[in-house]
């Protein structure tokens, strides 16, 4: 049975407001690792096309390739900052397109020195017409950057 993958990677600092809200992680639509099945293009399914990726929440968007058991992977580099928390999480349709925001896999990071390095992976069902991200958000002072982010969707299909 083959595995579906899209790897998705940017190394380019992308500030996150310390408002309280989650904010969707964005990734280019060129240059990633693998998205040999189409899940994170500029064209997206509904027809909508990305324009700027460092501007436009749907760059932080796959959409699997197929309905399936999926295993998600995320790593987040934060700059150092005065966090007491940063957190992230997971969710499916994050910005409301077809089936309404449904987050999950959420943690809480208590800081460390530094900056904060993390690791997150969870397992759930996909479905094409359902995109998935990964957000996130801290309560530092001020806005504070992620210096690498990482997201991955290996889907199993069944």
């Amino acid at each position: 049975m083959t595995v579906l993958v899209c790897s998705l990677k940017s190394e380019t600092l992308q500030s996150i407001p310390n408002d309280g809200d989650y904010h969707v992680v964005r990734f280019p639509p060129v240059g990633e690792p693998c998205d040999v099945h189409g899940m994170h293009q500029q064209a997206q399914p509904d027809g909508y096309e990305i324009r700027d990726w460092a501007r436009d929440d749907r760059s932080g968007l796959i959409w699997p390739a197929c309905p399936g058991w999926g295993s998600l992977t995320a790593v987040l580099y934060w700059e150092e900052g005065d966090y007491t928390e940063v957190r992230d999480r997971f969710v499916r349709d994050p910005l409301g397109l077809t089936t309404g925001y449904d987050s999950t896999a959420t943690e809480d990071h208590p800081p460390t020195g530094g900056g904060q390095f993390l690791h997150k992976s969870h397992e759930l069902f996909v479905d094409p017409g359902t995109p998935l991200a990964v957000l996130v958000r801290h309560n530092a002072s001020r806005p504070r950057r992620l210096t690498l982010a990482e997201f991955k969707l290996a889907i199993h299909p069944t």
